[in-house]
């Protein structure tokens, strides 16, 4: 008996490890090398070329291609669309806010102005 109530009291918890009891809730966000092929372009390809590209162009907004991607940071209508500031349609339309990972990536690269990298 002695024994049993030894073995419960020293092996009693599988979840003793402080990250599986409390998982972190936050990912890991990279913004340290974000450029426009690599980062954005995908993001935009994921989110904004359903209505936004040269061959579905359903809005009359183009964000396929650099050219019309900087009419819209320009104009300051990308970044305030994506993040839902107030004067701006909210996109993208109709699905759920981009995460705040790629928000972050996006005002990242608009922040180092832009670059067509």
């Amino acid at each position: 008996m002695l024994f049993a109530t030894f073995s419960l009291l020293t092996n009693g918890c599988y979840y003793d490890i402080e990250e599986e009891l409390y998982p972190s809730t936050t990912d890991s966000c990279d913004t340290a090398n974000v450029t426009f092929s690599a980062t954005v372009v995908p993001i935009l390809e994921q989110q904004c070329y359903n209505c936004h590209s040269v061959s579905s162009n359903t809005s009359g907004i183009l964000l396929e291609g650099y050219d019309n991607v900087m009419v819209r940071v320009n104009d300051g209508s990308l970044e305030g669309s994506i993040n839902y500031a107030s004067g701006f349609s909210p996109m993208p339309s109709g699905a759920p806010k981009l995460t705040d990972c790629n928000l972050a990536k996006i005002s990242k690269w608009i922040g180092d102005g832009a670059p067509d990298n």
